[in-house]
């Protein structure tokens, strides 16, 4: 298994493969920012003898880049997209990488998407971002051998956000089967309400977050961001099912999914939420016995054919 950085061209910038150029190479990704999500070690599981590892360019900012796991043998592969946490202001698709290498010895394609984060860009730079990283790989699909017709969004955290986001983005997109998220904040308004000053201290640092996610003001200030990063707000009957996961005392808890499925359920799209007891987070969540392999399950169901 080999790991190189090259340059995938953007919907923006080319539908061809590109060099990446020396100055986005050599800047690299941020150093991540402190987070309740740790980073996880790759497996010393092997990976399948056909599977490929790389870095690609799916924009200009350094930031812009993803992780491509892709399997050169057999029908194309259906994919699964992750998306990693941090606040909006921190972590790095390295975060993830453990998982991301899980869901390839399961024989899918795995693209793990690093975002310009808060501190780039306000909102909606991540939902656009994410956006932009599924629609390259969907242009680029045979040169992975991936099926554009079969993926998922997986996110954490803060990355579960912006995958709801992209669930509930426009009527549905294209290819989409399904989204789950762990410990996902998708009422950027509930969080901020929750972060008040009888909120304990992650709860207050999620405030302070999801302003920063607006670009600094609070929501009566910018109604209309706030009302973007609401994903409940842009619920339609042409989205993707959902899957979530929460613990039942952590820190974004799980009514934040439950107003998202009040808004699903009156649209007709399915939505399963799960709680596990204690206070574990994101990623630490996953790790909890029965998590993950209730995702793979979930996971599997959407993108059978």
């Amino acid at each position: 298994m080999r790991r190189t950085a090259v340059g995938v061209g953007s919907l923006a910038l080319a539908a061809v493969l590109l060099p990446s150029t020396g100055a986005a190479a050599a800047a690299g990704d941020p150093t991540p920012s402190p987070s309740p999500t740790p980073s996880a070690t790759v497996s010393a599981v092997p990976l399948p003898s056909d599977t490929n590892v790389r870095t690609f360019s799916y924009g200009a900012h350094p930031r812009q880049r993803i992780d491509v796991w892709w399997h050169n043998t057999g029908e194309r592969h259906p994919a699964v997209f992750i998306i990693h946490g941090g606040w909006w202001s921190g972590g790095d698709k390295k975060s993830t990488a453990s998982i991301s290498q899980s869901y390839a010895q399961l024989g899918y394609t795995v693209i793990s998407i690093n975002y310009r984060l808060s501190g780039d860009a306000p909102w909606p730079a991540q939902r656009s971002d994410a956006l932009n990283a599924i629609a390259t790989m969907r242009r680029h699909a045979e040169t992975f051998n991936m099926d554009p017709d079969r993926y998922v969004v997986l996110g954490f955290s803060a990355g579960g956000h912006i995958a709801t986001a992209v669930g509930t983005y426009g009527d549905g997109l294209p290819g989409l089967r399904g989204v789950a998220g762990i410990s996902p904040v998708v009422s950027p308004l509930t969080a901020y309400s929750d972060g008040d000053a009888d909120g304990d201290a992650y709860q207050r640092k999620l405030r302070k977050a999801t302003v920063a996610l607006a670009g600094g003001c609070v929501p009566t200030q910018c109604p209309k961001i706030w009302s973007s990063m609401e994903v409940a707000f842009h619920a339609s009957a042409g989205d993707a099912p959902m899957l979530t996961v929460h613990s039942d005392n952590e820190f974004v808890p799980p009514y934040q999914s439950e107003l998202l499925k009040q808004t699903l359920d009156e649209v007709g799209v399915k939505m399963t939420i799960r709680t596990v007891p204690g206070v574990q987070h994101s990623s630490l969540l996953y790790r909890e016995p029965g998590v993950a392999e209730g995702v793979q399950s979930w996971i599997a169901s959407r993108l059978a054919k």
